[in-house]
Formats: structure tokens, C-alpha cells, sequence
């Protein structure tokens, strides 16, 4: 794909945990204020940022374009795009087709932009650290439990011995009887929670290896975990961005999933087997 193609906004999101403290301060005023990178030059941006007008040019570059100029192409071929209309906001007097119209839209768009910053190489080490581990435990507070919920539901069948809990205070205890060769996947659109981050502490003094499927945004957890998934999604009028990105969480754990069972090859497949054939007895 030509990179003055790509979504510039994507591209800032998905390399942000290995930017320097330089670097993130140009992606927080880029991300905060993509529509007055189009109409600034490099020189107001580096004032601005009171940082070298050399310092933005090799950000640029750091993030796959050619220069500023190019980074402002695709910053404006993105911000003007019919894309946008998906988060147009839903008003009181919208009729359902149109209200669902929108919201199916605004999922099409947070699946989208979640593709776009997905870090393949993070990806990859999530599979065979999944594929490798002795047990596996899903985590996730309030919404996100349901989302752990359904990674146990799909893992289950993999023949990797799975669990996940409700209750905050059961996840504390089951945290604190895994060991270094388990996984802890922790489920947290904010990365912030205090339930999450007293999980992360007892797994972290377990040496328990951790995956986070979080937002893009820098949180307590992204600084903490030692795998890092991305969500992107935007906040509309009646959906706060927790709910927005939960469809894109789920996809996540689809892609996981489905690479872990190719990667178990034949073991998977047998497990499966296992699985249909147990559940075969509840159908008449």
C-alpha cells in the first residue's frame, strides 16, 4: 500500500509505545490536533513543541512517510474522507434504520481502525506465548469481563487448559496461584482501573507473563504488560468509547484464537473433536 495512503492518525497509534518521550509529545499534538497539522507548516509545528524543525521531519519518517508534507497528505485525505460520516452523531430525531445504519457504522470504523494499528509482531509473540503456556487466565472489570468471558468460550476448545472469573475478588485469588510458565490476558479499555492494575501487581510477583488488549491511548497498563494489543475507537453521542471498542476486543480475541489453533495443528483439531463430541449429547 502507498504509505500517503495509510491512515496517518493509524500509523502514530500503532508505533506509539516504542516512541521516546520527545517523540510522544509530537504524537499527542498530532493526534490532538490533526486538523492544524494541515494547515501549519514544520516550523510552526517544532515551535509550537519548542523542539527542532529536523526533530518533526525524522518523527515523519519514524511513522513510514516520506516527510511532513507527505504526513500532512495523509492526514487530510483522512480527516475529509466519507468515513467520517460514521461517527456523524445520532440525534432524537433519528428513525431506527437510521440509528442502526450509524451504529453499524461506527463498529465498521472501530474494526477498521483497530486493523490499522494492529502490531503484528506483538501478535505473533501473543500466539506462541499462548500456545506455550502450561495455563491460561482471561481477565477483565465491569464490561470487560464479558469480553473475558467469551476468550475462555473460544479457548476452551483448544485444548489449553483455560479460565476466566467474574468476581474481582476470585481473579485476585486465582492470580495468585499462577506461576512464570502461565499467561494472564488482561481485558481493559482504559488500562487504568485500580481492580486491573492490583491484578497486574499480583501477576507481575507471580512472574506470570501478561498480554493487554487495551486502547491505544498511554495508560498504567500499557507501561506494565509485557504484550501489548491496541484497540481504536472513538466516543459518539450515546455510546462511550468502552462500548465502541468492544466489538474490536472480540476481534482480537477471534484473531488469537484462530491462530492459536493453527499453530496447535493437530492437538487443536483432536480437542476440538473432543469438544463437539461432549456437546453433541445436548442436542435432540
Amino acid at each position: 500500500m502507498d504509505k500517503k495512503k495509510q491512515h496517518g492518525l493509524a500509523r502514530i497509534r500503532s508505533h506509539y509505545g516504542k516512541f521516546s518521550d520527545k517523540e510522544k509529545r509530537i504524537a499527542d499534538y498530532i493526534l490532538q490536533h490533526p486538523q492544524d497539522i494541515i494547515h501549519h507548516t514544520i516550523n510552526q509545528v517544532a515551535e509550537d513543541l519548542e523542539v527542532a524543525e529536523s526533530t518533526v521531519f525524522r518523527f515523519c519518517q519514524r511513522i513510514g512517510f516520506k516527510g511532513y508534507q507527505a504526513l500532512k497528505i495523509a492526514l487530510a485525505a483522512e480527516i475529509v474522507t466519507p468515513m467520517k460520516d460514521i461517527h456523524e452523531k445520532i440525534s432524537d430525531g433519528d428513525n431506527i434504520a437510521t440509528v442502526g445504519e450509524k451504529v453499524f457504522r461506527s463498529n465498521i470504523k472501530t474494526l477498521e481502525d483497530t486493523l490499522q494499528i494492529m502490531d503484528v509482531h506483538a501478535m505473533d509473540r501473543a500466539v506462541q506465548t499462548l500456545v506455550q503456556a502450561n495455563k491460561v487466565e482471561f481477565f477483565g472489570i465491569g464490561g470487560s469481563a464479558i469480553v473475558s468471558l467469551d476468550a475462555y468460550h473460544k479457548f476452551i476448545r483448544s485444548g489449553i487448559h483455560v479460565n476466566s472469573n467474574f468476581d474481582a475478588h476470585m481473579q485476585l485469588m486465582s492470580a495468585s496461584q499462577l506461576s512464570s510458565v502461565d499467561v494472564a490476558v488482561l481485558i481493559s479499555h482504559s488500562g487504568s482501573t485500580k481492580d486491573m492494575m492490583d491484578l497486574l501487581h499480583v501477576l507481575k510477583e507471580k512472574q506470570v507473563t501478561t498480554i493487554a488488549i487495551t486502547n491505544f491511548a498511554k495508560s498504567p497498563l500499557t507501561k506494565e504488560a509485557d504484550i501489548l494489543l491496541y484497540t481504536a475507537a472513538e466516543e459518539t453521542e450515546f455510546r462511550s468509547e468502552a462500548l465502541s471498542s468492544r466489538i474490536a476486543e472480540l476481534s482480537l480475541i477471534d484473531v488469537l484464537y484462530t491462530n492459536v489453533m493453527i499453530a496447535k495443528g493437530e492437538d487443536a483439531k483432536l480437542a476440538l473433536q473432543d469438544m463437539r463430541k461432549a456437546i453433541s449429547l445436548k442436542r435432540l
